[in-house]
């Protein structure tokens, strides 16, 4: 009977599995059609209508790509600590995804372009769009390979990795500026590990000013106003930075008395509210956890507006190149965006995410590490200090690695931690007869402990020659933690799988962007001869 009930089931659920992805695919394909239909009413009567398509049809596919991939890093940690579920976390993201495109998005050209490919270097109009076309398609075949595979990647690493290859096969070695391309090469360390730094730091704060307490109900309702103004103030500096720069560039002094303005009056508001929800709650960690949930939701949406106004800039900026270049029939480093280029970017983008984003949103939220409301928070409250911090310090990063790093760097923590907690568990069972707490804090090492043990021991005059009692216990001692078995509370796979993901992304793509600008620059591509 439990052969025959079994036996169904698997097949039914893959069959399921199978239809559940067609069906997407089916859908993205309907969205890449949609699409070239749009792009074709927007550019008709072009005389190069036709590579104006082309290049809008892969923009929207590498718009769903970074749907798929990149906008994890913002709602994943919400939905592994149950902040939010699936659902709410796809609509909140594709909906301040798409604002941030359209209303601050369009910061194109910069680096994508100019600052890693000399464009008076490049032989002529359609080579430059040949370019952009092959970095483009580059960019997009990778981060569907690496959503594939379930890691998270830099979608700015995979276009600039395609700016690369198919510019040292339009151009040669010499049209590189390789002290961009090692800027960019160092952001691969940087970025995971400030952003691993703050988040563990944050986190340990948070345990020592909240968790540790005696009573975390009152520590919560001291501190958790504090956190939540830092993260106002870190999201205005943010936003002011990186996230309107189309619509506004304040300055420096600027950018610090509104974020200190957004420090007051956040913890102003926030205190009262705090103090309004503890009322009446248990003094447990659980407890005290749901306090961030709001905080935390508030945290997604404001990192969602973020990415879509500048990682948008990876699908629309080598488009917006190509518009610009077909209309001009000539390089040029400074473009105006049409209105409908931003349009397309936002939907595709918005588009991948809710196709195709869940399974990086899991792979993000709950597969890394264990997510609860308060490690969430805290990997959203550590990315945008840490773009500050960097942005501060002229250190190219991506947010991709800095939300990645964070994650890892609390779930490192609290393995550190849980296993520094279990070490003293097992000094406590091996000297069942001396349970004094101040014996087996988990600030002390193994050796501390061993001394403070035999120094209780002794405390009324020692029983036998203290050397002979001291060894005894450390031979005690270190049997029992030679048997301890060390719990692993961070996927190692999953570490191996994104880090080597990262470490080829710029190699890969390049290699891709020149093969297809081989291909390309073989083909007679309608309308290219004529630019």
């Amino acid at each position: 009977m439990t052969a025959s009930n079994n036996g169904p089931k698997g097949p039914s659920l893959a069959a399921e599995a199978n239809g559940h992805t067609a069906r997407h695919l089916l859908a993205g394909a309907l969205v890449l059609v949609l699409a070239a239909a749009y792009i074709t009413t927007e550019v008709a009567g072009l005389p190069q209508a036709m590579v104006v398509i082309v290049a809008g049809v892969i923009g929207v596919y590498m718009a769903l790509n970074i749907g798929a991939n990149d906008v994890a890093n913002n709602v994943g940690p919400a939905v592994g600590s149950g902040a939010l579920t699936m659902a709410g976390a796809l609509a909140i993201a594709a909906v301040f995804e798409t604002m941030g495109a359209l209303i601050a998005g369009g910061d194109v050209i910069g680096t994508i372009a100019k600052e890693i490919i000399d464009p008076a270097d490049i032989p002529d109009a359609g080579a430059f769009v040949r370019l952009m076309l092959s970095a483009l398609l580059a960019a997009a075949i990778w981060i569907n390979v690496a959503t594939y595979l379930g890691s998270p990647v830099s979608t700015t690493h995979s276009i600039v990795g395609g700016v690369l290859g198919a510019g040292l096969a339009a151009a040669g070695m010499d049209s590189v500026d390789w002290g961009v391309m090692a800027k960019i090469a160092a952001s691969w360390v940087v970025s995971p590990v400030l952003g691993a730094a703050i988040a563990a730091a944050f986190l340990a704060a948070i345990k020592a000013g909240i968790v540790f307490r005696e009573d975390k109900v009152a520590a919560a309702k001291r501190w958790l106003p504090v956190l939540v103004a830092i993260m106002g103030a870190a999201f205005t500096a943010y936003l002011l930075l990186k996230g309107l720069k189309r619509v506004w560039r304040p300055d420096g002094a600027t950018i610090f008395a509104s974020s200190v303005a957004a420090f007051g009056l956040i913890y102003v508001m926030v205190r009262p509210l705090v103090a309004a929800a503890a009322k009446g709650m248990e003094n447990t960690r659980e407890a005290v956890s749901r306090l961030f949930t709001v905080p935390l939701i508030c945290a997604a949406a404001l990192l969602s507006f973020a990415h879509g106004s500048n990682d948008v800039a990876n699908a629309i900026g080598p488009l917006a190149a190509i518009v610009h270049t077909v209309g001009e029939g000539a390089i040029t480093t400074k473009v105006t965006i049409p209105p409908w280029v931003m349009l397309i970017g936002a939907v595709g983008l918005s588009a991948g995410l809710i196709l195709f984003g869940a399974k990086m949103v899991r792979r993000v939220g709950t597969e890394i590490t264990e997510m609860d409301r308060i490690r969430a928070f805290t990997v959203a409250l550590s990315s945008s200090i840490t773009v500050i911090v960097a942005s501060a310090m002229a250190l190219p990063v991506s947010s991709t690695h800095i939300a990645i790093g964070a994650i890892f760097g609390v779930g490192f923590l609290r393995e550190y931690l849980e296993n520094e907690a279990d070490k003293v568990r097992a000094i406590r069972a091996l000297f069942s007869d001396h349970r004094e707490p101040q014996l087996f804090d988990t600030g002390r090492s193994e050796m501390e402990w061993r001394r403070a043990v035999v120094a209780e021991l002794l405390k009324d005059g020692p029983v036998e020659p203290e050397a002979e009692h001291y060894a005894r216990l450390t031979e005690r001692a270190e049997m029992a933690l030679k048997n301890w078995q060390r719990r692993k509370l961070v996927r190692r796979s999953h570490l191996r799988t994104i880090v080597m993901a990262w470490l080829i992304t710029v190699p890969a793509t390049a290699l891709i962007a020149s093969l297809v600008y081989v291909a390309v620059s073989a083909i007679a591509f309608p309308g290219l001869a004529d630019l």
